[in-house]
Parts: structure tokens; C-alpha cells; sequence
């Protein structure tokens, strides 16, 4: 098992290190920041001065070579913008969107997994044909127009509920509903498929001619042969929701990462670009090395 551990943190740091490579790029291709920072009544001393102060007038190899020794030292830079860490913006709005995520599938797990195994008891019955057309539903509908939808109803017509904003339970409602839809869709229709295919295993039949009572073949025994995909389903998913809620986060107004990246995109903010990618893509492999501990522990088959 540590071998196992250690191979795999070994391919996320190797895939944290390409991404480096790949972010910075990807940033500079943006644009040069310094006209927006500076404006256009700037002068070419001004320019040049802000150039040297944030080592951008040097070679893009310096720049990343300069870059990937800080990182290593947890310096991601100071923001072009505020002027301040870069972390110091992108955990705070990393933790307000880990919160978002964490109810959201709390939700999508109390909704699709019942209704995964409930569709699973009778595959061919009316309550396996709703769970398939709410699979459907749920995983075709565009989360920004679910979100509307939600906001008029909610927020606009009854007026029950906070339209955006952040800070009580009320505001958690609208966003974990929208973030939930879909996960709780493809995780119905993942459990009942898992589970139809387990229920008409050899071992099961067994335990039903040996009249082993139902719920404990369906929850105890059935469920937890089909919980290893649901389980590594669960971490990437919360791992896509962690950094892919920028939808959400843009429709309800939400302080995430995702609202903080898409306004250092437009205003060519390298420093929290670089930042908020890097801290998301660690937090996502961490959750991945979570999952593979635990599916390595429930089958020791992927060890190997």
C-alpha cells in the first residue's frame, strides 16, 4: 500500500510540474498586463519601471526559471491588480468555493444514490424509467439555465430565497442546488447501473436461495460491490466541481476561485492566474490520491 501511495504521488507531482509549464504559457499568451495596469497616459519610463519591478523585461525563460523557485518556496507573486499575495486572494476564495462543492455533493450523495438503488431494485419497473429520465434530464440541462430558472422562481417570483450574495445558509441554497443537479444525475445513473449488474451476480443469488433478507443483500452486500466506481466517480467530480463552478459562481455573484480567475483573466493578472490554477490542481490531486487510498483499501486488486 505505501508503494502504491508513493507511485501516485509521484505521477501528481510530475503532472503538477508539466502543468507549471503549461500555466505560464498559457498566461503570457493572454497578453502584456502592463497597459492595463498602467493605463494609456503612461509613459515609457513608467512602463519600463513596472517592467523591471515585476521582472517582466526579462528573458521567459528567467521569468519561469524565477517563477518555479518561488513557487517551491510558496511565493506565488504579488497581484498587478491589488498589489497584494496572490494566495492571500486565492485562498479565501478557494475555501468559500470548497464549502459550495462540499454541500453540493453532500446533496448530489443523498439524492443519486437512493434513487440509484431504488432504480436498481427492478430495472424493468416504472421507478427504474423515472430515475433514467431524471439521469437524463438532469445531466442534458445547462447549469446557467437551471440557475436562472431557479433564481426567478425562487428569488424573483416568491422572493424566498436571496437572488446572490454570501455569507448565511440561505445563500448556499440556490448555487448547491444548480451544482447539484448534474452530479446527482450521473451519480443516480451510475449507481443503478453498478447495481443492476451486481443484483444478478452469482453471489447474490446465492444469498437470496439461502434467504438472507432482502435490504441486507441490497445495502450491505450489494452496495459496497458497486461503491468503487461510485466512490472514484465522487472524488473526480468533486474535483472537476472545485475548479469548473465558475458558471454558478458568475450567475449567483458567489466570491469563489472561479470569479477571482475569470477577473484576473481579463485584466492579464499573472500572479493570481498562476496561483489560482497551481492551488486548484494541488487540491484536486490530493482528493485523487484520497480516492485512490480508499478504493486501494476496498480492492486491493488496483494496488498492483
Amino acid at each position: 500500500m505505501p508503494i502504491f501511495i508513493l507511485r501516485r504521488g509521484a505521477e501528481a507531482f510530475v503532472t503538477l510540474f508539466v502543468l507549471t509549464i503549461v500555466i505560464f504559457a498559457l498566461a503570457r499568451l493572454a497578453g502584456d498586463p502592463v497597459p492595463l495596469v498602467l493605463g494609456m497616459e503612461a509613459t515609457k519610463a513608467d512602463i519600463e519601471f513596472y517592467r523591471r519591478q515585476y521582472g517582466l523585461d526579462k528573458p521567459l525563460v528567467m521569468q519561469y526559471l524565477t517563477f518555479l523557485g518561488n513557487i517551491s518556496q510558496g511565493d506565488f507573486g504579488v497581484s498587478f491588480r491589488y498589489r497584494v499575495p496572490a494566495i492571500d486572494l486565492i485562498l479565501p476564495a478557494l475555501w468559500a468555493t470548497f464549502k459550495l462543492v462540499s454541500v453540493a455533493m453532500l446533496l448530489a450523495v443523498a439524492v443519486g444514490v437512493p434513487l440509484g438503488v431504488l432504480g436498481a431494485v427492478k430495472p424493468r419497473g416504472l421507478l427504474s424509467r423515472m430515475v433514467g429520465w431524471y439521469a437524463a434530464a438532469g445531466e442534458s440541462i445547462p447549469s446557467f439555465w437551471f440557475a436562472l430558472v431557479l433564481m426567478l422562481v425562487f428569488a424573483v417570483t416568491l422572493g424566498v430565497l436571496p437572488s446572490s450574495g454570501y455569507g448565511t445558509w440561505r445563500h448556499f441554497v440556490l448555487p448547491v442546488c444548480t451544482l447539484a443537479l448534474f452530479s446527482s444525475a450521473s451519480l443516480a445513473a451510475l449507481t443503478r447501473a453498478n447495481m443492476v449488474s451486481v443484483l444478478q451476480s452469482d453471489f447474490v443469488k446465492m444469498e437470496r436461495n439461502l434467504g438472507m433478507p432482502e435490504h441486507l443483500i441490497i445495502f450491505k452486500h450489494a452496495l459496497r460491490n458497486a461503491s468503487l466506481p461510485i466512490i472514484t466517480f465522487l472524488g473526480l467530480q468533486f474535483g472537476v466541481l472545485l475548479g469548473g463552478a465558475v458558471v454558478t459562481e458568475r450567475v449567483f455573484a458567489w466570491p469563489g476561485i472561479g470569479q477571482v480567475l475569470v477577473e484576473a483573466i481579463f485584466t492579464r493578472d499573472y500572479p493570481i492566474i498562476q496561483a489560482g490554477v497551481l492551488v486548484t490542481a494541488f487540491c484536486f490531486m490530493i482528493i485523487n490520491l484520497v480516492v485512490d487510498g480508499m478504493v486501494g483499501v476496498l480492492d486491493p486488486r488496483v494496488r498492483q
